[in-house]
């Protein structure tokens, strides 16, 4: 790979730096994690290797193995651990995919059809236990505190998962109960792969949890603008067609702004997203509603201000290029939401 000095270049998944040997070594780490992830999720019954492969295969941005490498430049970079770490980190990203195609009966990922679509749900579920199960076997040999932490990560993640099915709890607004769930199902894996990268790279203590808060904080604020490019956004942007969470009846940011709003020009609005809009039609109406609408603009600013947040943690961290690909990133929320 050709970088030019001192120009800005892009890392995968949009990572912006100047750095040339940043670039390098993630990348190369990058293919060795992929390496590792084909390998992972080979079996020899063929149902399995079949079924465990086809996530993998259908590729995906790969940001949380890319976040544990860049983490990893706080300590001695690139080390062994770091790289199974990172393997992990994806393959527990992609079981809890298998699992959420079932909960949200979804035809499609990555633009190629589901394993529940193209098997059935056991298979789906089964296989997304499998991952998690190759998942803990490379966790064993990073130590009991990586096991532990990635226990309390799976915890998390189960519990975010659990209270999306559930109503706000009482007192809890709709949004304040959404931004919960985000912080268990997105933040907390995002916020591990960062503090592996950290904690298994041998970073000082108080950069390992810096880096583990800003992870969750990022979690949020990118979510957060997925949410909006799903509005606003070209398939090329957000990599779906826009209003597929509106067609599954998915609460997002700016959905769920709007049927907070009280004023009488919103009823038909509120009342278009009282469930799952399935006409194409209608899609395009309600699309063209919300772009209109102030929740564009609420939804905007909240993922924003998380990125602002994100950003500031990031201050106290060692000044090298790996801080200023991080700070890119916290830039690249605000892009998204314009």
């Amino acid at each position: 790979m050709q970088v030019e000095t001192g120009r800005a270049s892009t890392l995968p998944w949009g990572l912006i730096t100047s750095d040339a040997e940043l670039i390098a070594r993630v990348t190369s780490s990058l293919a060795d994690v992929e390496a590792l992830l084909q390998e992972a999720a080979h079996s020899d019954h063929p149902l399995i290797r079949e079924s465990a492969g086809h996530l993998v295969e259908a590729g995906g941005k790969r940001f949380r193995p890319l976040l544990t490498l860049v983490a990893a430049e706080f300590g001695e970079a690139v080390v062994p651990d770091v790289l199974v770490a990172a393997c992990v980190v994806e393959l527990t990203h992609m079981a809890t995919l298998y699992h959420d195609d079932v909960m949200d009966e979804a035809p499609l990922r990555r633009g190629v059809q589901t394993a529940n679509a193209r098997w059935d749900n056991s298979i789906a579920i089964l296989t997304g236990d499998f991952l998690f199960a190759k998942a803990s076997q490379l966790l064993a040999d990073l130590g009991p505190e990586a096991v532990r932490l990635q226990a309390i990560t799976f915890e998390r993640l189960v519990t975010g998962q659990i209270n999306e099915c559930l109503e706000p709890a009482p007192g809890e607004s709709a949004i304040d109960h959404y931004l919960r769930v985000l912080s268990d199902k997105t933040g907390s894996l995002i916020a591990t792969s960062a503090r592996f990268g950290a904690l298994l790279s041998g970073a000082p203590g108080p950069v390992v949890d810096q880096l583990t808060r800003f992870g969750e904080v990022f979690g949020l604020a990118f979510q957060l603008a997925d949410d909006v490019l799903d509005i606003a956004g070209s398939p090329e942007e957000s990599g779906k067609v826009p209003g597929t969470d509106l067609r599954e009846g998915v609460p997002t940011l700016p959905t769920l702004y709007a049927l907070a709003s009280t004023d009488a020009a919103s009823a038909r609005l509120r009342e278009l997203l009282s469930g799952p809009i399935t006409d194409d039609d209608l899609v395009s109406e309600t699309l063209e509603s919300l772009r209109a609408h102030e929740a564009m603009n609420q939804a905007r600013a909240t993922a924003r201000r998380y990125a602002d947040e994100a950003r500031a943690l990031l201050a106290t961290l060692p000044d090298i290029p790996a801080r200023a690909a991080l700070y890119a990133l916290c830039d690249l929320v605000h892009s998204r939401t314009v």
